[in-house]
């Protein structure tokens, strides 16, 4: 598992004029959808810390990756499940590919006491909050 600390508060930025529309006659505010799936995931707060559960049975932990920021957490991979050679599905039911899930916190969290622990296709994340100076 790969982790990084970024030490700014978490946005997401469009460029102004990056939206274009898909088709003549459609707003330009409509855009494709990113080819990712969003794992299940739980999140509860205690008194002193976050901790935020994310369902990805299958995954290798070295195909997972966290990014902290001061308000937020986001955790990447991808599920890969091998068919033999020369297979046909009949049921396609697992997702598979790139994921994505972003979690937004209420308060700050202290970067140098996350604890993340990955166990039977549970990743756990305990962030701690920071102390109020």
């Amino acid at each position: 598992m790969r982790y990084r600390h970024l030490g700014y508060r978490y946005a997401v930025i469009a460029k102004a004029g990056a939206l274009r529309p898909l088709a003549p006659g459609l707003p330009v505010g409509v855009m494709l959808a990113q080819p990712r799936w969003r794992p299940e995931a739980d999140v509860y707060e205690t008194a002193t810390a976050f901790t935020v559960t994310v369902e990805v049975g299958g995954i290798d932990e070295e195909d997972l990756e966290v990014t902290l920021f001061e308000d937020g957490v986001i955790v990447e991979g991808e599920r890969r499940l091998a068919c033999e050679e020369a297979c046909v599905y009949h049921a396609a039911s697992i997702r598979q590919g790139p994921f994505r899930l972003e979690v937004l916190l209420p308060a700050t969290v202290d970067p140098t006491a996350v604890e993340a622990r990955y166990d039977r296709g549970l990743l756990r994340i305990r962030l701690p909050k920071a102390r109020v100076a």
